[in-house]
């Protein structure tokens, strides 16, 4: 089937109900994705840093005012949990966290990358790292890529600057200008700058999401992190009580969103969120089969994993056996030797990238152009 990609087109899509066209847009995606990049899946094992945040964002459920309990791992829980990422083979490992910019984290960063870096592999490469931890001052970009961090995800959230508005505090702290300097910055600094977006969230439009899919283009991130909005209950734009589509809708549009964007950049890294897996059980298997190719075990403690509650994520917590029993725990729904993905990885369509940093042919291509 034929797909017209400009604005016009990629709305129709994504207002289209049409279930037969939907699954043709997916299986369409995953084929133009093994022709580009092949079936391989990557490896993130996603380590949560802290919910400490500085940001108040109106959605979020680990902003700066909500009451939620705080907590910061150590030195000794990150660094176990990245040498269980290495002895899994993984290949790779994100910090992810709050925004934070005083000096002992940043320093803490910096310590922790290094000593990641330093992790015996065996014969794979040394551990890749991603960072995730919001807008930062150009020089600490700067200190964490020296260190040794190489990818870099900055959610824009929304492409809208009137939207963004509307989901974030009207103060000098949320700023989308400066989150748009805040992605420059990280490009400048030589990071694979990646980012992404809410689906389905109050307020937002078939239009706008088409929108967000033509900034990646535009941006030319090598990789991207989007998933659906799935609320917190005690946020203000919970409180608010602002419509959005239904969770059965918005889990189509995170796998739409996907195959969209599969089509528009064949050889950039997608990653499968977890927030599809909130919405259905097979979420995230689903989304590498529309177009994907990142999965990110979480391998934060356990006992702090519950605490990092962006969202609800109550319903796929409850039924992993080792939370709260096993510090570094690997999830059931997380790690594919011991998901439900068996059956299409014995046919092939799923195999598992192992000891790779797993970068993707756009930032390979973008790195090989700039030696010229």
């Amino acid at each position: 089937m034929n797909y017209n990609l400009d604005r016009e087109g990629l709305v129709e899509a994504l207002e289209c109900k049409d279930p037969a066209f939907n699954k043709a847009l997916l299986e369409d995606a995953y084929k133009v994705k093994v022709a580009s990049i092949g079936p391989v899946v990557y490896l993130r094992g996603l380590i949560e840093i802290s919910n400490i945040c500085s940001k108040n964002c109106l959605y979020c459920g680990i902003r700066r005012d909500i009451h939620c309990p705080r907590y910061e791992l150590t030195d000794e829980q990150v660094l176990q949990a990245a040498a269980m990422a290495a002895q899994r083979r993984f290949g790779s490992v994100v910090i992810q966290g709050g925004e934070r910019k005083d000096k002992a984290f940043v320093a803490k960063i910096t310590r922790l990358v290094k000593a990641i870096k330093a992790i015996d592999t065996g014969d794979d490469p040394p551990l890749g790292i991603t960072l995730s931890l919001g807008e930062q001052p150009r020089e600490v970009y700067d200190e964490w890529f020296d260190a040794g961090a190489h990818r870099y995800l900055l959610r824009i959230e929304t492409s809208n600057p009137d939207l963004y508005r509307k989901i974030h505090p009207n103060d000098d702290n949320h700023s989308y200008d400066r989150r748009l300097k805040a992605l420059e910055d990280l490009k400048a600094a030589g990071y694979q700058a990646g980012t992404g977006a809410m689906i389905g969230m109050p307020y937002q439009t078939a239009a706008d999401m088409a929108d967000d899919l033509l900034f990646y283009k535009s941006f030319g991130a090598p990789m991207i992190g989007m998933g659906p909005y799935n609320p917190h209950p005690d946020t203000p734009l919970t409180h608010s009580g602002a419509q959005f589509p239904s969770d059965d809708e918005r889990f189509m549009l995170g796998l739409k969103m996907i195959a969209l964007l599969r089509l528009l950049m064949p050889d950039i890294n997608i990653a499968a969120a977890t927030a599809l897996e909130v919405l259905n059980p097979r979420g995230r298997e689903l989304g590498i089969m529309a177009g994907a190719n990142v999965f990110m075990p979480n391998i934060t403690p356990s006992e702090e994993m519950v605490k990092y509650n962006l969202y609800d994520r109550k319903t796929i917590l409850k039924d992993c056996p080792s939370v709260g029993k096993d510090d570094n725990h690997i999830c059931k729904n997380c790690v594919f030797p011991f998901c439900s993905m068996g059956e299409n990885m014995r046919e092939g369509k799923i195999v598992v990238g192992y000891g790779q940093w797993g970068d993707s042919k756009a930032a390979l291509r973008e790195k090989s152009l700039k030696k010229l």
